[in-house]
């Protein structure tokens, strides 16, 4: 086992616990973000590449409670677990996590059954990539939804193009969440910013609109545009 250097102590900072594509991206994106990130990882040659785009790089293995304490992990106040494909591995992790009291773990799932044992073993929210992604790859293609994101209890975000009918319009007086339930978060102009819509905000020909509501509102808005 060896540390790069040590770990923070900041309950705000996260550890994640696998840098393969998943925790990864995972790491590095906190780390855009302003955080500060330990990545931990059983492959030295995976530790040798994040060590200079990470805060924190350790070599270890994560299903030993005890090695977890030595690194300092139990200081974490949120934890990613990235390993995917060694199911043993994850769940043993998460268990390892929960026993030091890290009280704020994601895990990634490559399956139903897999994020059921995550949840039964103390994992607090459960990821499924593949799924989502596969999800969101089909609203794509099916649909004239330029990006789409389906969050829980059945709502949705969506950027689409907006209706002809509405150029030139406001917001208030095109209608679209009394005709479709959907609300307008934000227009963006051809070569401008986003900004955020109000009811006043005229829609610009070649507009793209940032829309929410039920996943079934904006696939109705989106088939509409």
């Amino acid at each position: 086992m060896a540390e790069k250097t040590k770990a923070p102590t900041a309950d705000e900072n996260v550890v994640v616990i696998g840098l393969g594509r998943f925790g990864g991206q995972v790491a590095e994106s906190l780390t855009r973000l302003g955080h500060e990130v330990l990545g931990v990882d059983e492959d030295t040659k995976l530790v040798q590449q994040w060590s200079d785009r990470l805060t924190h790089v350790v070599q270890a293995d994560a299903t030993d409670e005890d090695v977890l304490r030595q690194i300092g992990i139990s200081e974490f106040g949120r934890a990613v677990v990235g390993i995917g494909t060694d199911i043993e591995a994850s769940v043993l992790t998460v268990l390892a996590l929960t026993e030091v009291g890290v009280h704020d773990i994601w895990a990634k799932a490559i399956s139903a059954k897999h994020g059921k044992i995550l949840r039964s073993v103390g994992a607090h929210h459960v990821i499924y990539p593949e799924a989502t992604m596969g999800e969101r790859v089909a609203h794509l293609i099916t649909s004239r939804m330029l990006d789409f994101i389906e969050l829980d209890d059945d709502f949705a975000i969506a950027k689409t193009r907006a209706p002809r009918d509405a150029v030139g319009r406001t917001l208030a007086d095109v209608g679209l969440r009394t005709r479709y339930g959907v609300t307008v978060v934000g227009v963006k102009a051809q070569g401008a910013d986003l900004v955020y819509a109000t009811p006043e905000t005229v829609v610009p020909r070649n507009a793209v609109l940032i829309v929410a509501g039920t996943t079934e509102q904006v696939q109705r808005f989106a088939a509409a545009t």
